[in-house]
C-alpha cells in the first residue's frame, strides 16, 4: 500500500510460521484473552505510568487508533506478532527519531504458552531488517530489565551489542527500574539480521 509515510505503514512482514501485521479491531477478544492469561508474567516487565500520571487507561480500540496514527506520522511502528496465523504477542518500535539520529527503541511481548519456539527472535529480526533496509533507520535499541532472563536470551541469540546498565530508566511494577541496553546499527548486519538468525539455527 502506498502512503505518505516513509515507514510505509501499514506493512505486513512474515517468515513462516511467524508473521507481523498491524493490530486490528477484531483482535480485541484474542488480545484480551492472552493478556489476561499472562497478566502476572507481563506485570514484571512492562512500563507503567508513574503515580503522578493522570492519563486514564486506553481501550483496545483507542490503542489500535493510536498505533495507526503514529505509523502514519512516522513516530512509531506497532505490529501484532502471529504464529501459525494466530495472535501470539506484540512488537513495537517507539521513540523514532529522524534527522541525524535515525533511531528507535524496540519492545515486545509474547504469549508465555508459546515461549521457546523462536517467535520473538524471528519477529525482532524481521523488524530490524525492515527498519534498516526499507524504512531507513540506522540504529535500534532494546532495553531489558536485568532480571528478565527470557528477554535477555532473545537479544543474545541475535547478537545485539550490550551497552551497559541505564539506571532507573523506566517506571515498571511500582518503581523506577534499571535496564540493560542492547543495540544494533545497520553496519552490524550488512547481510540482514534474519539471514544471520537463520544461519545460527542451522549450526550443529
Amino acid at each position: 500500500m502506498k502512503t505518505g509515510s516513509r515507514l510505509g505503514w501499514p506493512v505486513e512482514l512474515d517468515d513462516p510460521p511467524v508473521g507481523l501485521r498491524p493490530l486490528r479491531y477484531r483482535d480485541a477478544r484474542a488480545w484480551a484473552e492472552i493478556r489476561s492469561r499472562n497478566a502476572e508474567w507481563l506485570r514484571r516487565w512492562e512500563a507503567t505510568p508513574p503515580p503522578s500520571s493522570s492519563s486514564p487507561p486506553m481501550s483496545f480500540r483507542q490503542m489500535v487508533r493510536m498505533y495507526s496514527a503514529q505509523g502514519r506520522t512516522d513516530e512509531a511502528l506497532s505490529w501484532a506478532v502471529t504464529y501459525q496465523g494466530r495472535l501470539a504477542g506484540q512488537l513495537g518500535v517507539s521513540n523514532i527519531i529522524w534527522g541525524s539520529a535515525r533511531m528507535g527503541t524496540v519492545g515486545y511481548w509474547v504469549d508465555g504458552a508459546l515461549a521457546g519456539r523462536g517467535i520473538i527472535p524471528t519477529a525482532l529480526a524481521l523488524t530490524v531488517d525492515y527498519c534498516f533496509f526499507t524504512a531507513g533507520l540506522h540504529r535500534l535499541e532494546v532495553n531489558i530489565r536485568p532480571e528478565n532472563q527470557a528477554s535477555l536470551r532473545v537479544v543474545e541469540k541475535l547478537g545485539f551489542r550490550d551497552e551497559g546498565v541505564r539506571p532507573r530508566l523506566l517506571h515498571i511494577d511500582g518503581d523506577w527500574r534499571d535496564h540493560r541496553s542492547f543495540a544494533l546499527t545497520v553496519e552490524d548486519v550488512p547481510d540482514g539480521l534474519l539471514n544471520r538468525w537463520h544461519a545460527s539455527q542451522r549450526l550443529p
